[in-house]
């Protein structure tokens, strides 16, 4: 492919063969586009000479940046630019593209996205915080949203493969600094929002504005915008406003949803039952997920699958044979006591809320919580979740999460300052250790906030440390002793 293929460039270099792109002025090689854009902690204009020295045949980058010696592409946005050129170089793309966004959610949502295609009889794939999965594979990428290439790049690779339908997660970070742009988005989901992130947005206004961006610019024109709706439609309001604007019809979602209405829920032993009214018929449905927002999760799926073509009855059939997602209420163990054990990757306080209450009709004696919180992260949300812990949760060990380069007793302390009668226990092994020790019939145990990870991030160094791994290696441990 030719330069003059991808843009609009003077005729003494339309005939330029390209060879890639690239964000990063190491990767670059002769032929590659150089993305240079300005970041939170690098400025890729400081390294446009490096890249033009590396063989980089045009740089995009803002109108008044200094590119000497090849093409400048610029326009009002030039991070949009760079990825419709990009979109054009590696494609072809999957034929469907839906897109989530959303403060909790966003995983499972796109995970059970794929299982109803594939169960639906498509090649489907999912991207986003446990990395590019599809029926026989799953590799990680690193992020919720990879850099723009990265994604471009997997969709192409994904399209080559065969594959038709992706679901992706559009994480507020991502849409802010335009990772998902380029393709053609047939459906866009929004599941919630509540405090995340701030340290980075801000304000919750900012932190919703990037995350709108996926309804107003991202989803195509001719796209369907699917948006949960229940009691609270402080936010969702806002995003079928946007897409009133836009003249698209949503099809919203919930126990106050007009396409997919869940009329009744009712709790069971491994999942749930969803009574749901659809086009004025009704459906009742055996989920085998536990706990309301899985049941959300689930119904947003279903949305996106109906949303673009997907037969009706048949989706909310398939809705019964889907399979838990990766570390978002994952059953780790049943412990010697008989409890059951849940990992979840509930980082937020309105996460940790809405695992503790999924798990609550779960819990006929005490429910036992082991959860922290991160460093480096929005400060403000740690008391919030030691004050929701106490509040839902029967007996309270706060540990460490992932600190990262803070002291990690002043990220348990500013918990600990709102969670009267909670333990403290930084080292989270023995902290799981002791919640599963102290367990007995009828206790349900939740270690929240790092679900599907299998590092723990201090200082600058990730160490093994998966969550379902120890809490089963320390049930085993507990049950060895219990029989010497």
């Amino acid at each position: 492919m030719n330069l003059g293929d991808l843009a609009e460039v003077d005729q003494a270099h339309r005939g330029q063969p390209v060879t890639g792109f690239a964000l990063d002025h190491r990767k670059v090689a002769p032929g590659t586009v150089f993305g240079a854009f300005p970041g939170s902690t690098v400025n890729g204009e400081d390294y446009i000479a490096a890249a033009i020295a590396n063989g980089a045949v045009a740089v995009v980058a803002r109108r008044g940046a200094r590119v000497d010696g090849v093409p400048h592409l610029s326009a009002d946005k030039p991070r949009r630019l760079f990825a419709a050129m990009a979109a054009k170089f590696f494609a072809p793309s999957p034929e469907v593209t839906v897109a989530v966004t959303g403060t909790n959610g966003k995983t499972s949502t796109v995970e059970l996205t794929r299982q109803l295609w594939r169960l639906a009889g498509h090649h489907a794939a999912s991207i986003g915080t446990l990395g590019v999965t599809t029926a026989d594979d799953q590799v990680s990428t690193g992020l919720t949203t990879p850099d723009v290439v990265t994604f471009l790049a997997n969709m192409g690779g994904l399209a080559r493969e065969g594959l038709t339908h992706v679901a992706f997660e559009a994480s507020s970070h991502g849409l802010a600094q335009y990772r998902t742009e380029g393709l053609r988005v047939a459906a866009a989901a929004f599941t919630n929002l509540s405090r995340d992130h701030l340290d980075y947005h801000g304000d919750m206004e900012s932190y919703f504005a990037a995350k709108l961006r996926l309804f107003s610019e991202v989803l195509d024109p001719a796209g369907v915008p699917v948006v949960w709706c229940e009691d609270d439609m402080t936010w969702s309001s806002r995003v079928i406003a946007a897409a009133h604007k836009r003249a698209q019809v949503p099809h919203t979602v919930g126990p106050a949803g007009d396409t997919i209405r869940l009329a009744g829920r009712t709790p069971s032993r491994l999942g749930q039952t969803l009574d749901l009214v659809v086009d004025g018929k009704t459906y009742r449905v055996e989920l085998p997920l536990i706990g309301a927002y899985q049941a959300a999760n689930a119904l947003v799926a279903a949305g996106l699958v109906i949303a673009t073509g997907g037969d009706v009855a048949g989706t909310l059939a398939n809705l019964a044979r889907v399979q838990p997602v990766r570390g978002r209420l994952e059953r780790a163990v049943i412990a010697k006591s008989g409890a059951p054990v849940y990992v979840d990757y509930a980082h937020t306080p309105d996460g940790l809320r809405a695992a503790i209450e999924a798990l609550r009709p779960h819990a006929d004696g005490r429910l036992r919580l082991v959860f922290g919180a991160g460093g480096d992260r929005d400060t403000g949300k740690r008391p919030l979740m030691g004050a929701v812990a106490v509040d839902l949760a029967d007996d309270v060990i706060v540990t460490d999460d992932n600190p990262r380069t803070e002291d990690p007793a002043a990220i348990r302390a500013a918990i600990m300052a709102a969670a009267p009668g909670a333990t403290e226990i930084g080292d989270r092994r023995a902290a799981i250790a002791a919640a599963i020790r102290a367990s007995g019939p009828g206790d349900v145990v939740l270690i929240a906030g790092k679900g599907h990870e299998q590092g723990q991030i201090v200082g600058d160094r990730v160490l093994p440390f998966d969550d379902v791994v120890v809490a089963r290696e320390v049930a085993e441990q507990i049950a060895h002793e219990a029989a010497e």
